[in-house]
């Protein structure tokens, strides 16, 4: 029982009368309504209540405080476990099941047109579509955007649009499941950003657990059929600039009163920026191609067909990492991180079945070497912070 408990009685919340009922705190054993109220001290004969409830009136406390306890008692939003779970357990659902979608779609774009800038844009403009659309409906509240907002936006956007953009390009130059078996290093480069930065140093079993992940992905690249040097390395930045992210994130964490955002809106003006900050880029690199004459010109078979893949792969773009974002807003970072995982393995192998690529067994034996490491340097985190805690 906790130490608010003890200092003060309760009472059932559900008993209701007109004049409020003392309750004795010294009482061990009391009982209201059929009810067991067991208080620390000496134990005292209970006495009788019209309508058969025992009290003591050494103390009181009224009805309405009890209420009030247990309202709090309750979980967030007032609903109950099961539901909570039930939601929870969903939106793990829609995160994976939009990412699988983000990437058969995104893969199937990139194959037929080659412009890795143009379509990261692409994805940022239909986010940043949503993200007006759900603030001026009021689906979503509006931020109130101020210098300091934009100030502490600013590098992450950079640094978000620079990890999207290397990722699409991996994607392109390699098979979807050697991009998701690399990205599997973002602890590696977690670790060495915390430890340079933020002065977080590992403990030896956080360390032990970067071996696997390392010689997996080592194992995994030497037998990988789509192997290039541009896809390797492209997702290997993109690993370094996800996690300079979370390393700003905490740096510029905002003070309250300051430009603070809750992680939807952050999300949201991140998007926003992302799109402002790529598009002279993609003007000037690439050129507007994604139009049906310049497609056809291409020798693009179907054009509107690869049009709407585009825009459905901004959509599940934008709603995996939203409902992600939504995520960390009720579980610990370190039970997202293991999610996370859970569904890199989930891609995976969706993208294996659905593109058919072929799969060596030193291959697949690397992919499950590295993501066994993932996994396990979750758990080890989630150990060191329960520590922590106590």
């Amino acid at each position: 029982m906790s130490a608010s408990a003890l200092s003060s009685p309760t009472v059932n919340a559900s008993l209701s009368c007109r004049n409020p009922i003392p309750v004795c705190p010294r009482l061990q054993n009391c009982r209201i309504g059929g009810v067991l109220i067991s208080r620390t001290g000496a134990r005292m004969p209970s006495t009788t209540y019209p309508g058969a409830a025992s009290i003591c009136t050494r103390e009181s406390r009224t009805l309405k405080v009890a209420a009030a306890a247990a309202s709090e008692s309750l979980p967030e939003g007032g609903q109950s476990e099961f539901v909570s779970t039930l939601v929870l357990g969903s939106m793990f659902a829609g995160w994976y099941a939009a990412n699988i979608a983000f990437n058969l779609y995104n893969k199937q774009v990139l194959k037929l047109f080659a412009y890795p800038v143009t379509v990261t844009e692409v994805q940022f403009l239909v986010g940043s579509v949503i993200t007006l659309a759900s603030w001026a409906t009021g689906v979503l509240k509006a931020p109130k955007i101020t210098a300091a907002t934009i100030r502490n936006v600013l590098p992450l956007a950079v640094v978000h649009t620079l990890g999207n953009l290397l990722t699409n390009m991996s994607l392109g130059a390699v098979a979807v499941s050697f991009t998701h078996t690399i990205k599997a290093m973002e602890p590696f480069f977690s670790v060495i950003l915390s430890a340079i930065f933020l002065g977080d140093h590992p403990s030896p079993a956080v360390l032990m657990t970067l071996l696997p992940i390392v010689g997996g992905v080592a194992i995994a690249s030497m037998t990988e059929s789509s192997f290039n040097w541009f896809g390797f390395l492209s997702a290997m930045g993109s690993n370094l600039t996800f996690q300079s992210r979370n390393v700003l994130s905490k740096k510029l964490m905002l003070k309250k009163g300051d430009g603070s955002l809750d992680n939807i809106s952050l999300f949201c003006c991140i998007t926003l920026a992302s799109a402002v900050l790529l598009l002279p880029f993609s003007l000037l690199l690439e050129g507007w191609k994604l139009t049906p004459s310049s497609l056809a010109a291409m020798g693009v078979k179907d054009p509107n067909q690869l049009l709407k893949w585009a825009v459905m792969s901004g959509l599940c773009f934008h709603a995996y990492q939203q409902v992600s974002y939504m995520i960390l807003q009720r579980v610990s970072p370190v039970t997202h991180s293991i999610g996370n995982c859970v569904k890199r393995v989930v891609v995976i192998a969706t993208s294996v079945l659905f593109f058919r690529n072929p799969v060596s067994l030193q291959n697949a034996l690397g992919t499950a070497v590295a993501l066994a490491g993932v996994f396990a340097y979750g758990q080890v985190k989630r150990q060191a912070n329960k520590k922590k805690a106590e």
